[in-house]
């Protein structure tokens, strides 16, 4: 249901979600918040993320359904083959051995209906064994934490769970990829290969020119100059200067001669970055971007997430009793109606004995 009774672009599918924590439930509340029908199917102890506070687990399944399964049982899995035969996919994120012995893939799930379309989310990959992959691990092992921070401090991670975020949105594209093309089968998302994809300019130049990447202090870019962060009379500041255009404009409002083109910045970097962090010192960082952003240059005064909500009162919606960003999808005529998140079996079948009493 949405405002002004228009469909979602998704009304009419349904998906199958058995996840946990983050990856597999945000791709799932994507397609849900564009009007797919979801189910998330959880054991009697429900996904662990209902331990973690409730306002985590609205966040991962607002508008969703709940049914409870016991997957390991003959029941449970009765019940599984009847819900894959009037569903469209099943999106998975466990390890691969408890999504092979749960029979939670295309293969097994056939039978029941051909043209369903199967979606392991793994660390390493359907086949790739069951080493503890979690998004910090993995930022780890692919180099992401090494690229982040100062190149005198410890390598960092980004404040927030990039990796199953990402991973969650590929799976989700190449869920919708197969439901296009009409056909069943197996799609196999991992959050390793997720996070080696996204770096992808930085894995082209060592792969080809042999560049190693490194580090440049306030997260400078390795290729364009002056784009990073930069302290002024107040707060930070981040400017990405990319063409000689933009450096002509700001240099005009800054009060700066000199070094006219992208190739002689690059040569010169630390002239450049002693000349821009000066100038930018004499005025504060909300001033800057007051003073860029009609001219049209990348800036922005860095803010706290509450700064940056409060800025942005517009992407906040309701679901239920939870106040949440909405989705980052934006379709013309078609506004979500974000439902709460279920609880934990709210729409399991009530079963009657043959006494008639309920269960």
């Amino acid at each position: 249901m949405t405002d002004g009774h228009v469909a979602g672009p998704l009304a009419g599918i349904k998906v199958l979600e058995v996840g946990t924590m983050l990856a597999g439930p945000y791709a799932t509340m994507m397609l849900a918040d564009l009007g797919a029908e979801v189910t998330k199917i959880e054991p009697l102890t429900g996904d662990i993320s209902r331990q973690v506070s409730d306002s985590y687990f609205a966040s991962l399944n607002r508008g969703k359904r709940s049914v409870v399964l016991e997957l390991a049982t003959e029941q449970g899995r009765q019940r599984l083959g009847e819900l894959v035969a009037e569903s469209h996919a099943l999106l998975v994120n466990l390890k691969p051995s408890a999504i092979h012995k749960l029979g939670l893939t295309y293969a097994a799930l056939q039978q029941f209906n051909s043209r369903i379309v199967c979606v392991a989310i793994t660390g390493f990959g359907l086949y790739g064994g069951d080493d503890p992959a979690f998004d910090y691990i993995v930022q780890a092992s692919t180099g992401i934490a090494a690229l982040t921070g100062d190149p005198d401090s410890p390598p960092t991670l980004p404040g927030y769970s990039s990796a199953d975020n990402s991973t969650g949105l590929t799976a989700a594209l190449g869920l919708l990829a197969m439901i296009v093309s009409g056909r069943g089968g197996q799609v196999d998302v991992c959050l390793r290969d997720v996070m080696l994809s996204q770096l992808n300019y930085r894995a082209a130049a060592y792969l080809n020119d042999g560049v190693h990447p490194r580090r440049y202090p306030n997260g400078a870019h390795s290729f364009y100059v002056p784009a990073q962060l930069f302290p002024t009379a107040q707060g930070h500041l981040a400017l990405f200067i990319t063409h000689d255009g933009f450096w002509r404009l700001f240099a005009a409002e800054a009060g700066i001669a000199g070094f006219a083109t992208m190739s002689e910045r690059v040569a010169r970097r630390d002239e450049v970055l002693a000349v821009v962090s000066s100038a930018l010192l004499a005025d504060t960082a909300v001033n800057w971007e007051t003073r860029l952003r009609p001219l049209g240059i990348p800036a922005a005064a860095v803010r706290s997430l509450p700064e940056a909500l409060e800025a942005t009162p517009e992407v906040v919606v309701t679901a239920g009793d939870y106040r949440l960003v909405g989705s980052s999808v934006n379709i013309d005529g078609y506004r979500p109606q974000y439902g709460p998140p279920p609880t934990l079996g709210q729409h399991s079948p009530v079963v009657t004995d043959a006494a008639g009493q309920q269960s």
